[in-house]
């Protein structure tokens, strides 16, 4: 199973927000996942569409993944997955 971290950030909407195991083939299933053991978990890390908001990031190991819009990047159970919030401002 992937293993996810979360930031500090996000675990402070979701105090229990620890590393987790998940199976999953894509990013989109391991948000739709994560956001049942988390219920609104999703609303924070994509919009309506689905499409990954702009205040976050999700990296597979060391990239950040390409398909922000349908959240196809694949998965393997070895993959360590980050899920932050972006730094933005001026």
């Amino acid at each position: 199973m992937a293993v996810i971290q979360f930031t500090t950030n996000l675990k402070r909407f979701y105090p229990d927000l620890n590393a987790i195991e998940i199976d999953a083939k894509t990013v989109a299933e391991l948000i739709q996942k994560v956001d049942l053991k988390f219920p609104g978990l999703k609303d924070y890390v994509v919009d309506e569409q689905g499409k990954l908001r702009k205040h976050v990031n999700i990296f597979i190991g060391n990239n950040m993944i390409k398909d922000r819009e349908t959240l196809l990047d694949t998965i393997t159970e070895k993959d360590e997955i980050y899920i932050m919030q972006a730094l933005s401002g001026g």
